[in-house]
């Protein structure tokens, strides 16, 4: 568990993250490889997790009823997968297909959640960091919405 302490103080979103809170997550904490075409997340599948990039290349989609879904956004190392798990019902609103190798750490959001009910500073830095990609993801599928529509 050492090690993977260490690896998710290096990822961007845990930079300047208190340190006192990082060893209360390290057991909430795994390691994943998706292969390329596999689905990390499914719209309507539970949200158990969230995931921190560490290298690859995964696609946001919206399924459009098309014969090929919108990407909404494409994501890559050190970048932030899901923030369902946060929020109730806690259900993935999007597909998340990996477009070339990716390994992430995985976090599980059920164990952070409990974390976060019992230490409030804990759960504050949560909620400041997503809200920050969320906000940043709206952006985003914004812009795409303007560039589909815009046409």
């Amino acid at each position: 568990m050492e090690n993977l302490d260490a690896f998710l103080k290096e990822h961007p979103f845990f930079r300047d993250f208190p340190p006192q809170h990082m060893p209360l997550l390290t057991g909430c904490a795994s390691n994943r490889v998706y292969r390329q075409g596999a689905y990390i997340t499914r719209s309507g599948e539970e949200a158990k997790e969230f995931y921190l990039i560490r290298s690859g290349l995964v696609a946001v989609e919206l399924d459009s009823g098309a014969e090929s879904p919108i990407i909404l956004q494409t994501l890559d190392d050190g970048d932030i997968l899901g923030w369902s798990w946060l929020l109730p019902p806690y259900f993935w609103h999007f597909d998340a297909q990996v477009m070339k190798e990716t390994r992430v750490y995985v976090l599980d959001g059920t164990c952070i959640r409990q974390k976060c009910e019992k230490n409030h500073s804990l759960g504050y830095e949560f909620l400041k960091r997503f809200a920050h990609i969320m906000e940043s993801r709206l952006e985003a599928t914004r812009l795409q919405l303007l560039d589909v529509y815009h046409k």
